[in-house]
């Protein structure tokens, strides 16, 4: 009898272990239940990537690998809107999106081979498992396909829309995210020579900083002010300084210019790092999803 049992468990744990030990992880394969393909300008050039595979793209471009699943799968559902969104704007273009910032990172599959190396097949099956496990889903609102913008860290809270952008918007309202402590870049410190300063703003030299606060959104964020006497959009100085945000304060010290900044991106619907810290808590996908997105529904292709 003991002959039999052992037998038994070579037969059934030989397989097992020859699997584990000889056997490397494969990458994970997508299926399609479409021929959709996303037209994406690449510099001078553009490109058709498969649809789902663009996803894949931007999850790598647009989110941590270490982050957790759940926060990748949110990603997922909110990249999917985002990009439907934009082919459907610009069907009559030449191109859907932009590879850069200005619409979504995405980043292509021999970019992603060369920089994670080894660590390929285990980072691509990670976000081929958050779209995967979201295939096809994407947000809609009113019968209409949301406009699902996204950014990396909140001042404490999300944006209205209309206090940065134009248009009132009834699914991006601000919400609180405190929890985006969590980013390190919630709160970034820079030091600027008084030259440095003033030769970047285009402005006068001066031995003195007086500045005015004009114009700020609801949750402090600035959008106009007058440094010594001259007006300049907050977004001017933002860029000129290359600060993370808007949510900024400036003081003169030792004849040193030491900025502080909170946040990094234009604040407006889904904060990433606060996806992150949500999934940490133990939220599930939608539940974050519906919580940066006021009203929404998740919807299937």
């Amino acid at each position: 009898m003991k002959k039999i049992l052992l037998l038994t468990c070579l037969i059934i744990f030989i397989p097992y272990i020859i699997v584990n030990l000889f056997i490397k992880n494969e990458e994970i394969k997508l299926k399609y239940t479409s021929n959709m393909n996303v037209r994406v300008k690449q510099e001078d050039k553009i490109i058709e990537v498969p649809f789902e595979d663009y996803i894949v793209g931007v999850l790598a471009g647009e989110m941590p690998i270490s982050f957790e699943l759940e926060a990748l799968k949110a990603q997922a559902v909110a990249a999917r809107s985002y990009v439907m969104k934009k082919m459907e704007a610009n069907i009559d273009k030449d191109y859907d999106v932009v590879d850069t910032v200005m619409n979504q990172v995405y980043l292509d599959d021999e970019y992603l081979k060369e920089v994670w190396q080894e660590k390929y097949t285990d980072n691509i099956n990670k976000i081929k498992q958050a779209v995967l496990e979201t295939f096809n889903e994407y947000l809609e609102y009113d019968g209409k396909i949301v406009d699902a913008m996204f950014f990396s860290t909140s001042v404490g809270a999300t944006e209205n829309s209309e206090e940065v952008f134009t248009s009132k918007v009834p699914y991006l309202r601000s919400v609180a995210s405190t929890w985006d402590e969590i980013s390190p870049v919630y709160e970034v410190n820079y030091t600027f020579s008084l030259d440095d300063f003033y030769n970047k703003l285009n402005l006068g030299y001066s031995d003195t900083l007086n500045i005015e606060l004009l114009d700020t959104t609801s949750t402090g964020r600035i959008k106009k002010l007058r440094i010594n006497g001259t007006t300049l959009e907050a977004n001017t100085v933002v860029t000129n300084l290359n600060l993370k945000s808007n949510y900024f304060d400036i003081e003169l010290k030792n004849n040193k210019i030491y900025i502080t900044t909170k946040g990094y991106g234009h604040g407006v619907g889904m904060s990433q790092y606060g996806a992150q810290a949500m999934a940490l808590k133990g939220y599930k996908y939608d539940e974050i999803l519906k919580y940066y997105y006021q009203g929404v529904e998740i919807k299937k292709i």
